[in-house]
């Protein structure tokens, strides 16, 4: 039981992968900043905000709505990440978790937080968060869709195994699942799946800062706020992680390979942020379309391909 809640609590679960998200986030911003010719913000900067909210601001409950899921959402979301983020991560460190079938349990974890938004937005009893929560409702039936899809892809190149464990194993032992024109495909599905889970540019509708000042967290402040900005740390982590682990071969933690295993991930995130800074927020509508047409049907061609060994 010990070991267990280490794993949760530590590492590689909570604490482990909210500091390493943190930094992330600090990258993001950073790479941000470059582009539009800014200096960006220190360091340590994510550890700032998130203890400022913390320890600093005071928390204000809506007079409308209900408190009690008005406070609980962010828990929930929490939560959702840090055990998604211990599935994911025990196979990546070389550690088999003796689950089979982890990756339909990991779908159904990462799309905890995007619910919990969804309640909190709709406990405070804002119209603005309604509207933010209502358009994460039709983000999450579009992209999670296409994100099943995907890793159903993974699974035909994978010849049908559920467990990431082997799924990264049979990468190591033969060539990593990017190496082919489904993988390429996959790789492209699973980018954008992961842009529209972070609620990242150009899939920001549900918080849109400039048209609905950030949507579903509108009234969120003090220590609440700061579990969501927590959560989604570990989201900034634990997803790319994810990417890496189905398409990139996952980590081989031995010499010069740490560097390569540092390198995937700051990788995918820059990728990430390219995304978010070079296009506009789409419509809801869009939005849906890109994912439930173009998306789906790129990964459809995806998974026909890897039946056929391509």
């Amino acid at each position: 039981m010990a070991v267990y809640l280490f794993y949760l609590i530590v590492f590689p679960g909570l604490l482990f992968s909210a500091v390493t998200g943190a930094f992330l986030s600090w990258f993001d911003r950073k790479i941000t900043a470059r582009v539009q010719f800014r200096k960006g913000p220190p360091l340590l900067q994510p550890f700032y905000d998130f203890f400022k909210l913390l320890l600093v601001k005071e928390t204000i409950l809506p007079k409308k709505g209900s408190p009690m899921m008005f406070l609980l959402a962010p828990v929930l979301a929490v939560a959702g990440a840090a055990l998604a983020s211990v599935f994911i991560l025990l196979p990546l460190f070389n550690i088999s978790s003796g689950f089979k079938g982890d990756l339909i349990v990991i779908f159904y974890l990462l799309t905890i937080p995007s619910f919990s938004y969804i309640i909190g937005s709709l406990a405070s009893g804002n119209p603005l968060a309604a509207v933010g929560g209502s358009r994460e409702m039709k983000l999450i039936m579009s992209y999670e869709s296409t994100f099943l899809l995907f890793l159903a892809g993974i699974i035909v190149k994978a010849s049908g195994n559920f467990n990431l464990y082997s799924v990264i194993s049979i990468q190591q032992n033969t060539t990593p699942f990017i190496g082919s024109v489904s993988g390429i495909l996959l790789f492209i599905v699973g980018i954008f799946c992961i842009q529209a889970k972070l609620g990242l540019v150009p899939f920001d509708m549900a918080e849109a800062e400039t048209e609905i000042t950030e949507g579903t967290f509108i009234e969120y402040s003090g220590p609440p706020y700061a579990m969501i900005k927590l959560a989604k740390y570990i989201m900034l982590f634990i997803l790319p992680s994810f990417l890496a682990a189905l398409l990139l071969n996952g980590f081989t933690l031995k010499g010069i390979n740490i560097l390569w295993a540092v390198l995937k991930i700051a990788g995918v995130v820059l990728l990430l942020t390219l995304i978010r800074n070079t296009n506009p927020r789409l419509k809801i509508k869009q939005a849906v379309s890109f994912f439930m047409i173009w998306m789906n049907l790129l990964a459809v061609i995806a998974i026909v391909l890897a039946y056929l060994g391509y």
